[in-house]
């Protein structure tokens, strides 16, 4: 019980003391660990068919974070860049539909690298400014 109490107490400060980059990747993190679950649950789903509500809960909340972080980019400031981006949360939003649809895990796993991927060169962006010059507040562009 106190393990729990500490444990939500230290994601609380996480995200408060985060910097904005660093919340970035708390969301990609919080998605790709939803996306897990996920697959998880739909393959052992012809098993025990409860797991399909595991499947739908875990797939609609890496939606709303992919949807969120869609919603971080800046069009404008981000050019082509950004509008990729916005083009590919979409991409993945219709295959994760699809995988909740027809309760297949190939989609999530699909989403879950491609987003993992994404996710590594944001943590890599992120590592790299820390070593560089200081920068302003970064923005969601990527």
């Amino acid at each position: 019980m106190y393990a729990q109490n500490y444990a939500r107490t230290y994601r609380a400060n996480s995200i408060l003391t985060a910097s904005p980059g660093q919340l970035v990747l708390l969301l990609f993190d919080a998605a790709l660990n939803s996306l897990a679950i996920a697959r998880q649950a739909c393959d052992h789903a012809p098993a025990d068919p409860r797991q399909y509500e595991i499947v739908n809960a875990q797939l609609t909340k890496a939606q709303k974070i992919i949807a969120e972080l869609q919603g971080t980019l800046n069009l404008e400031a981000g050019g082509d860049f950004a509008r990729t981006m916005h083009q590919l949360y979409d991409y993945y939003d219709r295959r994760l539909v699809e995988a909740n649809l027809r309760k297949q895990s190939a989609p999530i796993a699909e989403v879950e690298r491609l987003l993992g991927e994404v996710r590594n060169a944001w943590s890599e962006m992120l590592r790299q400014q820390e070593t560089s010059v200081p920068s302003p507040a970064l923005h969601h562009v990527a």
